[in-house]
């Protein structure tokens, strides 16, 4: 499974929860990534938000765990907010709660993110030869991500292709996409040398620059389409 809990309520209906936090990185002297907080909680929105539309949820609630202070607190709610936009989502709810008694030295926060769903997606999938694999975004982190922002997989990419009958989407992480290729499928062990593409599999995505998607050939053509521009093929050698 992803990094997400998944909660059944009532019936056939389940709540998923998926979260990420963002530390040394905004406005303060001693951060050791200088961004807007618009930007910040942006990304670290994106994290979540990828993990709950890839098994299948549908966003319903944001909430904020505040530790830069009082003062960011409007940009912060704005960068999910585009978030939500680019998503082509409504009526979400953001809520959330700020530090206020005690400053830090650097910048923090938390994000959850909470969606429904009534058939949640199996992500484990069993690899064949009937299975091809892409990358789609490069993998980047820290300042990369400011200075290469044209490589970042855009959401509404991520979402569309959630769509696609009998795709899998997986968010790529801090460990890279090697090791998600592992998480992503059960009979097969992948190293490094098995795995053939124009991208570094072992470098961290940071705040999910990048994902992997595997899908069955004569859905090629939509993927590369939907992908525009940010398709990276994967050759599996036995």
């Amino acid at each position: 499974m992803r990094d997400i809990m998944t909660i059944p309520i009532s019936g056939e209906d389940s709540l998923l929860i998926a979260c990420d936090n963002s530390g040394a990185i905004g406005m303060k002297e001693h951060d050791l990534v200088r961004v807007p907080y618009e930007m910040v909680s942006y990304y670290s929105f994106r994290v979540a938000a990828m993990e709950v539309i890839a098994a299948g949820g549908e966003i319903v609630s944001v909430v904020l765990n505040n530790f830069c202070g009082n003062e960011p607190w409007g940009e912060l709610v704005k960068g999910i907010q585009n978030g939500l936009d680019e998503l082509g989502l409504k009526d979400v709810v953001i809520t959330g709660s700020t530090e206020s008694n005690f400053e830090l030295k650097q910048s923090a926060i938390g994000i959850q993110v909470m969606g429904k769903t009534s058939f949640p997606k199996t992500t484990k999938l069993m690899y064949s030869q009937n299975i091809k694999i892409a990358v789609i975004g490069l993998p980047l982190v820290g300042n990369e991500v400011i200075e290469q922002e044209e490589h970042v997989v855009p959401l509404s990419i991520f979402h569309n292709m959630s769509r696609i009958h009998h795709v899998a989407i997986w968010p790529v992480g801090s460990k890279g996409i090697l090791f998600e290729l592992n998480q992503m499928f059960s009979n097969i062990h992948f190293t490094r040398n098995m795995v053939n593409t124009d991208v570094d599999i072992v470098k961290s995505s940071g705040p999910a620059t990048c994902f992997v998607v595997a899908y069955y050939e004569n859905d090629e053509d939509k993927i590369k389409e939907l992908s525009r521009g940010f398709f990276h093929p994967v050759e599996i050698k036995k």
